[in-house]
């Protein structure tokens, strides 16, 4: 690795099942009357607690607004919480200084949703691919270029000459996105963070940059966090899913049981709005919950689903949060129905 780790007790730096730990993130975000006074808190990230090991690729899946992609900013380091911790090879990043950041930054890559909108257009791929390498310490020019093409060859960008001097107007979607993957493995990363990685990309070339990831993260024994809102691409990618509501994980498990035996009802829901590939089924009726998601600025008491859900308690669900409760082996659930059997 070019960037190296500043000195932490020998304990710290020993190797562990966990690579990242979350514990009681919260993350909100101020409001203001006329950019003065503090008038309220928008709630984005509100008490998630998970753990990513090493070499496992999960998903967060959820709604727009449910604190998906703050959760994701507050992991890369871009978002500071206001409490709770990211801990990191026992570094817990969320009060990290600069050089701890620096070093972070070296080991956490990251697949933006946009790959247009994520490469600098008066840059040719070369000089995009170059750059990281330049910042985290990489003075030999024979050495980057070689790692380039190590990289290129991986995303299958090849013949490689062909692409080191093209400008990312001049490529395709899935090409820029191929790019934007290589520019997260350019320093080598034990972790990658993928924000919707396929969502822009036509969907003859979404399985193949899904099966692109895939292979990536089994031969390079990487961690990955697929952040999406399509249940329907995690099953080509993920081992584990974490469901999010409204700042709240509401249910977590290995995905074939989740996909076989989902418990929350709002999983339930976002399986029910995922697409069919199966014709017969177009104009099938899918029952989804009434109503929107709640206001993070004054979130409901009690359980955050229970205003759209059918099967909330009353006197219960309307009141009191709830915990986690463990129904099954590796299955996690926030929900009143499994206090019984949690």
């Amino acid at each position: 690795m070019v960037v190296e780790a500043p000195s932490v007790a020998k304990s710290q730096v020993s190797l562990r099942e966990v690579l990242l730990s979350i514990r009681n993130l919260h993350v909100w975000y101020e409001l203001r009357r006329f950019g003065f006074g503090i008038v309220g808190y928008v709630r984005a990230v509100d008490g998630v607690s998970f753990d990513l090991h090493r070499g496992e690729a999960i998903a967060v899946v959820g709604e727009s607004g449910c604190g998906k992609s703050t959760l994701m900013k507050t992991i890369l380091g871009l978002v500071k919480p206001r409490q709770g911790s990211v801990i990191f090879e026992g570094r817990d990043i969320a009060r990290a200084d600069a050089a701890t950041l620096k070093w972070y930054r070296a080991q956490v890559g990251y697949i933006q949703q946009d790959p247009y909108g994520a490469l600098p257009p008066f840059m040719n791929v070369r000089r995009i691919l170059e750059e990281p390498l330049i910042i985290a310490g990489m003075r030999n020019g024979k050495e980057r270029l070689e790692r380039i093409h190590r990289v290129m060859e991986e995303v299958k960008l090849y013949p490689v000459e062909d692409f080191l001097s093209k400008f990312p107007h001049m490529l395709s979607g899935g090409q820029q996105q191929r790019v934007v993957i290589a520019r997260a493995m350019i320093l080598n990363p034990k972790l990658i963070v993928a924000d919707e990685p396929v969502s822009m990309l036509d969907a003859s070339v979404r399985v193949e940059i899904l099966k692109l990831l895939r292979s990536l993260q089994e031969s390079h024994q990487l961690s990955f966090i697929y952040i999406t809102h399509d249940l329907s691409t995690v099953k080509y990618f993920s081992e584990r899913i974490l469901v999010m509501y409204a700042g709240k994980l509401v249910e977590q498990s290995p995905i074939a049981e989740l996909i076989r035996n989902p418990l929350h009802p709002y999983t339930h829901a976002l399986l029910s709005a995922t697409s069919d590939p199966d014709a017969r089924n177009a104009l099938t009726f899918r029952e989804v919950p009434p109503g929107e998601p709640p206001s993070l600025v004054k979130p409901p008491p009690g359980c955050r689903f229970h205003p759209r859900c059918a099967q909330r308690i009353k006197d219960l669900c309307e009141v009191e949060e709830p915990p986690e409760f463990v129904p099954a082996r590796g299955h996690r659930v926030a929900c009143w129905l499994y206090k019984e059997n949690g």
